[in-house]
């Protein structure tokens, strides 16, 4: 009998460890401002039994990939854009959960001090990836240095500039890269969070930049078969929380802006 109540306590302390132990969650992110916003979260998450395991990327294509052949449960690091040219590329059907956060994308200088300063024939470096590199581009057509065939189309290319009267030749990058040619070219379009991990802030640093108006919403992404998982819900309502918001308004000041 003192064997069996044994074994029974034993079996109820391992039942209530798995229980304290919680699902666990693996999601891919970017360092900034991303992950820091996960590691915000992650432990009122454990209170919830999510057991958030954040993984780190420096570049957009394999958090994609990962969820996509299911090595990864979710991302947080892309705009709805960028998703949607990934998937049509690369024969992904994953979804957006939630919108957190924008990040006013940006053009910096270290060798001109305001746009009218360019000189004809200047270098302008821009992201190789289709819904940034339109990003980019929209953004340089909005200040008056280039006019594109379609100003609507989110995945333009150097290939649909229209009137490009400054003759501006553009050097095409992986985003994570434009950081390092801010010195060998005159001005350099770099996404906000690549912006932050360089030492710019967007706020002070950038000669042009998006509004709070911009369209391009950070989203949490999953797959269809777990968006609505218990899990990833609690995700979703943990990064549009109050205190989600408070942080994001306090550390970025500007350079990132809650969505919700």
């Amino acid at each position: 009998m003192k064997k069996v109540l044994l074994f029974s306590a034993l079996a109820a302390a391992l039942t209530a460890g798995l229980a304290q132990a919680g699902e666990k969650l693996v999601v891919a992110a970017t360092p900034v401002p991303h992950a820091e916003i996960l590691e915000l979260i992650k432990p009122t998450l454990a209170k919830e039994g999510v057991d958030l395991d954040i993984k780190v990327f420096t570049d957009y294509v394999q958090p994609n990939v990962q969820v996509a052949e299911k090595r990864l449960d979710a991302n947080y690091f892309q705009t709805l854009p960028y998703l949607e040219s990934f998937n049509k590329g690369k024969g992904t059907d994953l979804v957006t959960v939630v919108g957190v956060h924008v990040e006013p994308f940006g053009g910096y200088s270290k060798k001109v001090k305001n746009l009218s300063e360019l000189k004809d024939g200047a270098t302008i470096a821009i992201p190789n990836e289709g819904s940034n590199s339109g990003r980019a581009l929209i953004l340089l057509q909005k200040a008056g240095l280039i006019e594109l065939k379609d100003p609507t189309n989110a995945v333009s290319t150097p290939k649909d500039i229209a009137k490009n009267p400054h003759n501006f030749k553009f050097k095409e990058l992986e985003s994570a890269l434009l950081p390092r040619v801010l010195d060998q070219v005159d001005l350099d379009m770099i996404n906000t969070n690549y912006a932050l991990e360089a030492g710019l802030n967007p706020a002070t640093d950038a000669l042009i930049i998006e509004g709070a108006d911009s369209p391009y919403v950070n989203f949490l992404v999953a797959r269809p078969d777990n968006k609505d998982s218990d899990a990833i819900q609690k995700l979703s309502k943990a990064l549009t929380s109050p205190e989600v918001k408070a942080f994001i308004e306090q550390k970025y000041k500007g350079a990132v802006l809650p969505a919700f």
